[in-house]
């Protein structure tokens, strides 16, 4: 039986992200375009006797329940309970991050997804992808996307409904991140104030339905019409106005679409000049460290 397990997460991108609506319990409904990417951070998890064991060396970040990774390792050795092929009641996992941290490219949600896939199979409980994708959803949204066996979506409700589309094809993507975080709650309250008497957005969604003015009949190939478009940069720029001045400088240098990813502040451009794209990531890297030249992850 396997003892130990290294895994890769990769980071995502919201190509098109607009808000929907908004449920009783606050949630906002969204309809979103999101697509895998080749920038990954590593966990290794190794079963022992009791107890959870995390550590991240160098990122500043918690290693208690606050952590999404933790507290995935936790509902799941709850959650299995009875049904575990392997009589050990612990997980040592060692987290190296490689995704920003709260940049709006879901690296907490994707190491939350890796957790739980690389336990279900080191405990041997063969959970459905249902059953994960329950478990991830209590953990966050975006966690039942990195779940999935896809490596791009449309997704509608809080992000959790998939429906599975080709990846990108012949674009090489440039992530600048500008070195700050920034706190997804604080864009969804401050996007909700900011739409409470101007409603117009959302007149016209009802929840868990798509949108045909978002996706349309999309099979999700980019062509020279497609929009994209990012509703929630109408709140981050707004505090952080380096959002547009990156959008502009990636256009500048020849991508095809710039756009802010989820609730930022990374963005990204799309290149179909793959020469473009590496200039573009020498340009911007002196002032700017985490910028990355990544591919779309492809099908299996």
């Amino acid at each position: 039986m396997q003892r130990a397990l290294t895994v890769q997460a990769p980071a995502k991108i919201n190509l098109s992200l607009r808000v929907t609506g908004r449920r009783p319990d606050g949630y906002h409904l969204l309809a979103t375009w999101m697509q895998k990417v080749a920038l990954y951070d590593t966990l290794e998890l190794a079963v022992c006797s009791e107890g959870i064991h995390f550590h991240c060396a160098g990122a500043g970040i918690p290693d208690d329940r606050t952590n999404l990774v933790y507290r995935a390792a936790e509902l799941f050795l709850q959650a299995t309970q009875g049904r575990r092929g392997v009589p050990a009641a612990g997980i040592a996992i060692h987290l190296t991050k490689r995704i920003p941290v709260a940049a709006g490219l879901g690296g907490g949600s994707s190491d939350a997804a890796a957790t739980l896939l690389a336990m279900s199979e080191l405990f041997d409980c063969a959970l459905t992808p249902d059953e994960l994708a329950v478990l991830g959803l209590r953990l966050g949204a975006d966690v039942p996307f990195f779940l999935a066996d896809t490596p791009a979506a449309f997704a509608t409700g809080v992000g959790e409904l998939l429906r599975p589309v080709a990846s990108l094809r012949g674009y090489s993507i440039l992530l600048v991140n500008p070195g700050f975080p920034v706190s997804t709650r604080w864009v969804y309250q401050t996007f909700a104030l900011t739409k409470k008497e101007d409603a117009s957005n959302l007149a016209n969604f009802q929840e868990g339905v798509v949108e045909e003015a978002v996706f349309g009949d999309s099979d999700a190939v980019m062509g020279p019409d497609t929009v994209l478009v990012n509703d929630l940069e109408t709140v981050t720029r707004t505090r952080y106005p380096v959002i547009d001045r990156l959008k502009d400088e990636l256009l500048r240098c020849g991508a095809v679409r710039a756009v802010m990813s989820g609730s930022g502040p990374t963005v990204f451009g799309l290149f179909d000049d793959h020469g473009k794209a590496e200039a573009c990531r020498v340009a911007c890297m002196p002032r700017f460290p985490d910028t990355y030249l990544v591919a779309p992850v492809e099908e299996k």
